[in-house]
């Protein structure tokens, strides 16, 4: 099979800690071609996604990890399968190339994660689809609706904007702190912008828990535990990954939030658990499989590709 995966630049990949780079190394094990595209590298061409594809060949050596094996100009259905891998932030140019991956998904590609599951779930927002297993949340501009929210929580509250990734823009808020209204007028634009309040989450010093899941069951997972100075557990921010089984409630988040990924096409996602709450869904390039496989001895890239190999085998056979 010949794969496609569209990243971030192949040079700037960490061996031992993308997601991505695994998923190439386990499909060139498999013997199929693995070709990589730049968001910039796609285009539309008499109503046919396009793109400039690079054969590669993936080692996990530092500083030696990739080898360019020729160019081609093609259309992206001609691959069998199409990774959409490109990091976050999702703005304009990323909804575009989710509508040229339409094209390739109707051309015959199989693209993971469906580009208009893409578009739909906002990880901030699409969470809320699940107030079960969601904390009190508010999604406003208003000043005083924000403040007054916090105080039905008893004083305390995470912020964060709608758009951020990477745990960037994440501020633990309480009733105390005089950078209070500064913050919520700098987070809101004056009062222009949406943000989120949410119930802060005492277990977050336990750890952030990321738990990936293929087609809506879990996979496996790790806790992110925040440093003492810290209430973020994002790894770039100086989280420490530990090992976690998947619990009781994982599956009961699974369960509730399962069908509706599988609607939407959203096969490979990461949710954040903190105690017994989803407090996001990752769908543009979840990470976290090279800390959960070095953690439990496990090798998750594997089931990946056995799924994307069974569903490009369905569309052959249609």
């Amino acid at each position: 099979m010949r794969f496609a995966f569209i990243m971030d630049p192949i040079q700037n990949v960490l061996i031992d800690k993308d997601t991505t780079f695994v998923f190439m190394l386990e499909a060139q094990a498999r013997g199929h071609e693995v070709w990589y595209l730049e968001m910039r590298d796609l285009f539309v061409h008499r109503s046919r996604a396009m793109g400039r594809a690079r054969r590669l060949e993936l080692r996990r050596e530092l500083g030696s990890h990739f080898t360019f094996h020729g160019e081609a100009t093609e259309p992206l259905g001609g691959f069998d399968a199409v990774f959409m891998r490109k990091d976050p932030p999702f703005d304009v140019a990323y909804l575009h190339a989710t509508q040229f991956l339409d094209l390739a998904q109707q051309d015959g590609a199989f693209v993971m994660n469906n580009p208009a599951g893409l578009r739909a779930a906002n990880e901030k927002l699409f969470a809320l689809n699940f107030p079960s297993v969601t904390p009190p949340t508010l999604v406003s501009q208003d000043a005083q609706r924000i403040k007054a929210f916090m105080e039905e929580l008893g004083g305390e509250m995470i912020i964060k904007p709608v758009d951020g990734h990477g745990g960037f823009g994440i501020f633990y808020g309480h009733r105390d702190d005089r950078n209070m209204n500064s913050l919520i007028e700098t987070m809101t634009h004056e009062g222009r912008e949406p943000i989120i309040a949410q119930g802060y989450i005492p277990e977050v010093r336990l750890g952030d828990k990321r738990l990936i899941v293929l087609n809506g069951a879990p996979l496996g997972g790790t806790l992110r535990v925040p440093r003492a100075d810290e209430h973020r557990g994002n790894i770039h921010v100086g989280g420490t990954c530990v090992k976690a089984d998947i619990t009781p409630r994982d599956y009961e988040i699974c369960r509730e939030v399962g069908p509706r990924l599988r609607q939407e096409g959203l096969y490979f996602v990461g949710l954040d658990i903190i105690g017994d709450y989803l407090t996001e869904v990752n769908v543009t390039s979840p990470t976290g499989i090279q800390e959960i496989n070095a953690l439990n001895g496990v090798k998750l890239e594997a089931h990946v590709i056995d799924f994307v190999e069974q569903q490009v085998e369905e569309r052959q056979r249609r």
